[in-house]
């Protein structure tokens, strides 16, 4: 009987360090403009006009100064998150499709400043 208790704390904890590690690694922030979403460390996310769908354009020069939310080659999409690839073979977090990216300007937690920058890049909201 221990056993059987054992075995299903054990399948328990697994099935939920799954659920966690499947999880989008994004959260909500307070910004100057309400809630935004942002990455595990509570950097503000964007997406980019030039982007389609399930395809970044933003690579190279652009990719250094906008850093895409990567996505480990085991995550899995979940709801509105999905992960494409990338022009490099690397994967990226999009959601509703469009590709998510950090702003190297931005310092804490909550920070806006890419919002409009060149008229392509808006604040990702949940």
């Amino acid at each position: 009987m221990t056993s059987v208790k054992f075995l299903s704390v054990v399948a328990a904890a697994a099935l939920a360090a799954t659920a966690a590690f499947a999880a989008p690694p994004v959260k909500e922030v307070e910004s100057a403009k309400g809630k935004v979403l942002a990455g595990e460390n509570g950097m503000t996310l964007y997406t980019f006009k030039k982007d389609a769908k399930g395809v970044s354009n933003c690579n190279d020069d652009c990719a250094k100064n906008w850093p895409p939310l990567m996505a480990a080659s085991d995550a899995k999409a979940d709801g509105a998150y999905s992960i494409i690839d990338r022009k490099d073979g690397t994967k990226q977090w999009a959601k509703n499709g469009m590709p998510l990216y950090y702003w190297v300007k931005d310092k804490k937690s909550g920070d806006i400043t890419g919002d409009g920058v060149g008229g392509n890049w808006d604040l990702a909201k949940p």
